[in-house]
């Protein structure tokens, strides 16, 4: 075969060039195709504790947290509990958050499941998988699993308390609410991170979760450095506050919380240790702050979604 002239292979060098260039996003003719948006790295939520002082009433709770600009949200079980034996109805509760464009990501109760004793654990359980059901029917999934009634004598088993979280993500699995073990920095069991890990993880059960907050592991003393030993799949719910520089663990109280970014805890370095690349973690923001709750509830909420957001800008 003979050889083609130089003229002929640089035009043909010169069309096989335009036509590569044809096939690139924004060549002439091209059109562009967009790419999957970014995954968001958190999903903003407002746990009711915030504007819980005000005294609003679960509907107008959520009201002030759409308004506010929220999206998602943490209802407590007795302010939902209180619009029912009002003659509130489950179903209208649904779709009075659904018509705000409201998620109920998680739900914050008190059933003692964990408990020794025999008789206060069984009611404990039957009161748990009522609220499950509850919740079930308003579309939240989650459940926090805290240790109430063991927070004043130390040494829990925490091998039993395994068995007993084991029991309760069982009626998870039943209703679709998977308890979430709540680390409480105060309690005098499950306090720490190590004993809420050791817990979570000698239950053995795949949906076990846990639901961790930044004044809680100041206040139990635990290390912000063990937050990555959790694991990326070990938490879907986080609460999100601040604490200020004058209170050490031992003096801090709930009330101290703050708006995140007015503290002093090490928000940057707990938002990288928890942020999951698969899925968004959802921060909730929870103070019991009584300066707050005397100011306007719309006010606390947006100022809350703003220092929010400006405390994850810079991840």
């Amino acid at each position: 075969m003979t050889q083609p002239s130089a003229s002929r292979r640089n035009a043909l060098k010169v069309l096989g060039t335009t036509a590569g260039a044809a096939l690139l996003p924004g060549a002439a003719g091209a059109t562009p195709t967009a790419g999957p948006a970014p995954k968001p790295d958190f999903i903003y939520s407002l746990n009711m504790s915030t504007i819980r002082g005000h005294k609003l009433g679960y509907v107008k709770e959520l009201e002030v947290a759409s308004k506010a600009g929220f999206r998602s949200v943490e209802i407590w079980m007795d302010s939902l509990q209180a619009y029912l034996d009002g003659g509130g109805k489950l179903a209208d509760a649904r779709r009075r958050a659904d018509d705000l464009g409201l998620k109920i990501e998680n739900c914050i109760g008190f059933a003692q499941w964990i408990v020794d004793d025999e008789a206060t654990r069984t009611q404990g359980l039957e009161q748990l998988k009522r609220e499950m059901d509850m919740l079930a029917q308003l579309g939240c999934r989650r459940t926090a699993a805290p240790p109430m009634g063991a927070t004043k004598s130390p040494g829990l088993d925490l091998k039993r308390a395994a068995e007993r979280y084991r029991a309760i993500l069982e009626l998870g699995a039943q209703t679709g609410v998977t308890p979430q073990l709540e680390l409480w920095g105060f309690s005098q069991n499950l306090s720490r991170l190590s004993e809420v890990l050791y817990v979570a993880s000698e239950s053995g059960h795949p949906a076990a979760r846990l639901l961790l907050d930044v004044y809680h592991i100041y206040k139990g003393g635990s290390s912000v450095d063990s937050l990555p030993l959790v694991g990326k799949a070990g938490v879907e719910v986080f609460h999100v506050n601040d604490y200020p520089a004058n209170k050490p663990p031992a003096e801090v109280t709930d009330a101290d919380r703050v708006y995140t970014g007015d503290g002093v805890a090490p928000l940057g370095r707990i938002l990288q240790a928890i942020r999951n690349p698969d899925r968004p973690v959802v921060i909730s923001f929870e103070v019991f702050n009584n300066d707050y709750y005397a100011q306007d509830p719309l006010k606390v909420a947006q100022t809350a979604l703003a220092k929010m957001k400006s405390a994850t800008a810079n991840l």
